[in-house]
C-alpha cells in the first residue's frame, strides 16, 4: 500500500519522467537492426552453417544468386557480366564467356554447359557476393545488380528475397500498428463506460510499447518477425491490465470519496491481479526461448520483456494519467453496453451436460487437425510473399526457363584427385532431379586440357583448400522430393570426402525442418509444465490446472486444426508460437472464472449457485478480455500481404474467440461435473466442505 501511495503522490514526476524516457527508447527503436534472413537463426554448430562460414571465410564467397537476361545480344549480356563484376562486394561472375575471352575457343566448351546457360530468349549467370546473405553489403550489391541489369533482367536468391521482404515490411509495419489501434479503440468504445478512457489506455500502452521496443537494441538485433508482431501482440496481450485497472478505480470511488485514495487502494488490487495475470502470459512467451531455432528465443525474450513493461506502466503512467484526467473521464462515462449476465449464465447451467459432451466430441477430430499441423506447413520463405514480388517473379521463370528450382553448394579437399572428382560429380548427377554438376571437371575433358584453363578461372572454383561444385536441382526448396536428394548426395559426397559440406538455401531449409520438428515437441511440454504450475501455486489445487488446461487445449487443437481441413498451410513458425501464446494469454480466462468459483464455493454456497455467481460476473471480463485480443490481430491478419504476419495473427484473433468461447461455455459445464474432485483436491475446500458437511448434519 506504500508503493500504491507513492505513485499517486508522485504522478506528475512519474509522467514526466515516462515522457522523457520515449526520447531514448525511439532513438533505440530506430537503431536496433532487424534480420530478414530466417536461416541465421539455426544452430551455429550445424554443418550447413559451419560450411557457409567456411565459404565465405577461406573461398570469401557468401550470398550466391541467379541473373537471367532476357532478348539481350551476347555482346551486351557480355558488356552487362563486366559491369556487375565492377560493382562493389560482387566476388565473382560466372557465365559460358567466362572461358570465351580467355583464349578458349567457344567451341571447345562442353555443350552440355552451353545449354544450360541458355534458352531460346534468355540467358542465364551465377553471381557470388562476398558477404552473407542479408549483409548490408550484399543487399546494397543485389539493389545495384537490379538497378545495372534493368528491366529485362530477374535476380533470384536468398539476397533478393531478404530485399523484398525488407521493402514489404516497411511499407506495412505503420499499417500493422494503425489498424490494431483503431480496431482495438472501437472495441473498448463498445465494452467500457467512458468514452474518453480509451485514448488513456492507449497511450499507456503505447509508451510501453515504445520502451519495448527501443531496449531490444540491447540485443543487438531483433527478427523481422518480432518486429511486426511486437506491438501488436503486446497491445492485444497487456491491454486487459489497464481495464483491470479502470475497473478496480471505479469500485474504490464507491467506497473512499477521496480519489487519491481510491486509485492507492485501485493499484494495489491491480498490482496483485495483474501480476498473476501476466505471469502465464510470460510463461508462455519464455516457452519459445527453448527452442533450438534462435527465432523463439528472440520472439520470446521481447515479448515476454514487453508484457513486463506493460505491468509496470499500467501502475505507475496509467495511474497517474487518470488522476490527471479524471474530470473529464468521469464526465464522459456512460451506461455500460453489456447487459447483466444472470440469465445468460442460469441458461447454460442448465444445460451443461450439452456442453461436455460437446467437449468429448471435439477432441477427436481437433486432435487430428492439430497432430498434422505441424506436418502441414510451408518452409520455403518465398511462399510468404506475394506472387507479383520480384523474388518471386525471377524464381518462376528459374523455375520455368532453366528448370532450377533450388541450387546446392558442394565444398570438398582440394587435393582430391580429379579422377575421383569427375566420377563423384558422375554419381551425383545420376541422382534423380539433379541437373547438373559445375566445377572445374566439368570444363575439362577430351576437348579442354586441365592445363589450358586459365589460373583465374580456375581461382573462381578452387583454391589452396577447397574445390566448390554447384549442383542445380529441379526439385524446390523444403520439398521431400529435394530432402531425400540431398541425402543422397550427401551419402555420395562423404564416400569421396568424409569431411565434405553440402551447403547451400535447400540444405539450411532440410536442417530447419528437422529443427524445429523438435522445437514443436519441446516447446508445448515446456509451456504446458510451466502453466500447470503457476495455476497448482495460484489456485492450490492439484485437479484444476488439469482442467483448465484441458480446455485451453482443446481450443488450440481446434485453432491449428482448422487450416489442416481448410487446406491451407502454415508457416513452419506459426503453429510453434500459436499453441504457446494462445495458452499464456488465454489460460486467464479460465483462472478468473475459477478463482471466483473457488470463492463462493468457500463461502459456504453449493456448488450450482458457486458457479453461476462465478459465470454472471465473470463473462463480461471474459468478453471484454476476449475481443481486446481479436480486435487487435484480425485487422492485421486481414491487411498484411506477409503469409506469415497474416497467418499468424488470424490465428491469434481466431484463438482468442475459441478460447472466449469455450471458457464461457464449457469451463462451468466441467465445475459441475467434477466439483467434487475438485474439492477434494484443493486446499482449503475440501477442509471447508468437510466441516460445513459436519455442522449440517449435526
Amino acid at each position: 500500500m506504500t508503493f500504491a501511495k507513492k505513485i499517486v503522490k508522485l504522478r506528475i514526476p512519474i509522467l514526466i519522467l515516462s515522457i522523457l524516457l520515449l526520447i531514448p527508447s525511439f532513438i533505440g527503436f530506430l537503431k536496433t537492426k532487424v534480420n530478414y534472413d530466417m536461416l541465421t537463426y539455426l544452430p551455429e554448430d550445424m554443418d550447413t552453417v559451419v560450411g557457409q562460414d567456411k565459404l565465405l571465410d577461406e573461398f570469401h564467397k557468401g550470398a550466391f544468386t541467379f541473373i537471367i537476361v532476357e532478348n539481350m545480344p551476347e555482346k551486351d549480356v557480355s558488356k552487362l557480366k563486366k559491369d556487375i563484376e565492377a560493382i562493389d562486394h560482387v566476388d565473382t561472375v560466372i557465365w559460358y564467356d567466362s572461358l570465351a575471352d580467355l583464349s578458349v575457343p567457344m567451341e571447345l566448351i562442353p555443350d552440355k554447359i552451353l545449354k544450360e546457360f541458355n534458352t531460346d530468349h534468355s540467358t542465364m549467370m551465377a553471381a557470388f557476393l562476398d558477404s552473407s546473405t542479408s549483409a548490408d553489403e550484399a543487399i546494397s550489391a543485389v539493389k545495384e545488380i537490379r538497378k545495372t541489369a534493368g528491366e529485362n533482367c530477374f535476380i533470384s536468391g536468398m539476397t533478393a528475397l531478404v530485399i523484398d521482404l525488407k521493402d514489404l515490411c516497411e511499407k506495412e509495419e505503420p499499417v500493422y500498428v494503425a489498424v490494431a489501434v483503431i480496431l482495438a479503440s472501437i472495441a473498448m468504445f463498445v465494452f467500457l463506460d467512458s468514452f474518453l478512457v480509451p485514448f488513456t489506455f492507449l497511450a499507456s500502452i503505447g509508451m510501453a510499447v515504445i520502451y519495448n521496443l527501443g531496449t531490444n537494441i540491447f540485443f543487438g538485433e531483433i527478427s523481422y518477425i518480432t518486429k511486426a508482431l511486437s506491438a501488436v501482440l503486446q497491445l492485444a496481450v497487456t491491454m486487459d491490465y489497464s481495464i483491470f485497472l479502470w475497473h478496480s478505480y471505479n469500485e474504490q470511488l464507491k467506497i473512499h470519496e477521496d480519489k487519491e485514495e481510491a486509485m492507492a487502494y485501485a493499484i494495489k488490487n491491480t498490482f496483485t491481479s495483474v501480476l498473476g495475470s501476466s505471469v502465464t502470459t510470460i510463461a508462455g512467451f519464455i516457452a519459445l526461448c527453448f527452442m533450438t531455432f534462435t527465432l523463439g528465443r528472440d520472439l520470446g525474450l521481447v515479448m515476454a520483456k514487453g508484457v513486463i513493461f506493460g505491468v509496470i506502466t499500467c501502475v505507475t503512467v496509467l495511474p497517474s494519467i487518470i488522476l490527471i484526467l479524471d474530470k473529464p473521464l468521469q464526465k464522459t462515462k456512460h451506461k455500460p453496453l453489456i447487459p447483466n449476465m444472470d440469465k445468460v449464465s442460469n441458461a447454460l447451467l442448465k444445460i451443461y451436460p450439452v456442453f461436455i459432451i460437446t467437449f468429448f466430441v471435439l477432441v477427436i477430430p481437433a486432435f487430428y487437425g492439430y497432430s498434422k499441423s505441424n506436418a502441414n506447413v510451408y518452409y520455403d520463405l518465398g511462399d510468404a510473399l506475394p506472387e507479383d514480388m520480384n523474388y518471386v517473379i525471377s524464381s518462376r521463370k528459374l523455375r520455368k526457363d532453366y528448370n532450377i528450382a533450388s541450387t546446392h553448394l558442394v565444398l570438398i579437399d582440394s587435393d582430391i584427385p580429379s579422377k575421383d572428382v569427375k566420377n563423384m560429380m558422375k554419381e551425383m548427377e545420376e541422382v534423380d532431379g539433379v541437373k547438373y554438376v559445375l566445377g572445374i571437371e566439368s570444363l575439362v575433358g577430351s576437348r579442354v586440357p586441365e592445363d589450358f584453363l586459365p589460373e583465374d578461372i580456375v581461382n573462381k572454383l578452387e583454391n589452396d583448400d577447397i574445390e566448390l561444385l554447384l549442383i542445380n536441382s529441379e526439385y524446390k526448396v523444403a520439398s521431400d522430393e529435394v530432402n531425400l536428394q540431398l541425402d543422397r548426395l550427401n551419402s555420395i559426397l562423404k564416400k569421396y570426402d568424409p569431411n565434405g559440406m553440402l551447403i547451400g538455401e535447400a540444405p539450411c531449409m532440410k536442417d530447419m525442418i528437422d529443427t524445429t520438428s523438435h522445437d514443436f515437441k519441446v516447446v508445448n511440454m515446456i509451456s504446458i509444465a510451466a502453466v500447470f504450475v503457476i495455476i497448482l501455486i495460484v489456485e492450490q489445487s492439484v485437479s484444476l490446472p488439469v482442467i483448465l488446461i484441458s480446455i485451453i487445449e482443446l481450443g488450440i487443437f481446434i485453432n491449428l486444426g482448422i487450416p489442416y481441413f481448410m487446406g491451407k498451410q502454415l508457416s513452419f513458425i506459426t503453429p510453434i508460437c500459436i499453441s504457446t501464446i494462445q495458452l499464456g494469454a488465454t489460460v486467464d480466462y479460465a483462472i478468473l472464472l475459477t478463482t471466483r468459483y473457488k470463492n463462493e464455493r468457500m463461502k459456504g454456497l453449493d456448488k450450482k449457485e458457486a458457479i453461476h455467481i462465478a459465470l454472471s460476473t465473470s463473462i463480461p471480463s471474459i468478453i471484454v478480455s476476449g475481443l481486446g485480443l481479436f480486435s487487435a490481430t484480425i485487422g492485421v491478419a486481414i491487411y498484411s500481404n506477409l503469409d506469415i504476419i497474416s497467418s499468424m495473427c488470424m490465428l491469434m484473433a481466431r484463438g482468442a474467440i475459441i478460447s472466449m468461447v469455450l471458457v464461457i461455455f464449457v469451463l462451468p459445464a466441467f465445475l459441475m461435473l467434477f466439483d467434487k474432485i475438485i474439492c477434494f483436491t484443493t486446499i482449503g475446500m475440501f477442509h471447508f466442505n468437510h466441516h460445513k458437511r459436519k455442522e449440517l448434519l449435526s
